[in-house]
């Protein structure tokens, strides 16, 4: 198995370690690999309790992430999302589910917040087909539909598509 080269990064405020895992309790083949923590003599820009994680290394899905404590100084945005490949309806349930409990919250076209503020889009396969569909009527009304809808339901954009 290659390992990759690059990790994203996110950066939370003393909920590290929770948020990794949230994560890695939603996601096959995932696992929390290592963590450092403060030690409470080191003199670094920001103060946690001794004891709390530093910085959480884990694997979601095969992917390398990495959940640093760095303090309230960045908070996460949609500028950055984190995007699922589901492989059918019950995998967006799935996902869909578990992302937004316990506080995350609904966006529009498939995206959503996690209760940490990290946001996500869940997606099913087959989305990307029927949005660059040949025949643009097909593809606009699929659009149109997706438009209107916060989970994606594949099967209801492919009923727009088709004009029913």
């Amino acid at each position: 198995m290659m390992i990759s080269r690059i990790a994203p990064c996110l950066w939370f405020n003393g909920e590290a370690e929770d948020a990794a895992k949230f994560y890695v309790s939603i996601f096959p083949d995932s696992r929390i690999d290592s963590a450092s923590r403060y030690d409470g003599g080191t003199r670094l820009p920001v103060a946690f309790p001794k004891g709390t994680a530093l910085m959480v290394e884990f694997t979601l899905a095969g992917q390398r992430f990495q959940a640093l404590n760095g303090g309230p100084q960045f908070k996460h945005s949609e500028a950055i999302s984190l995007s699922v490949s589901c492989r059918d309806a019950k995998d967006v349930d799935h996902y869909w589910s578990a992302l937004t409990a316990k506080g995350g919250a609904e966006g529009p076209c498939g995206w959503c917040k996690d209760r940490f503020g990290v946001s996500w889009q869940v997606v099913p396969e087959g989305l990307g087909e029927l949005l660059s569909d040949p025949d643009p009527g097909r593809a606009g009304r699929a659009m149109e539909a997706m438009l209107k809808m916060k989970k994606l339901d594949l099967a209801a954009m492919r009923q727009a598509a088709e004009g029913r």
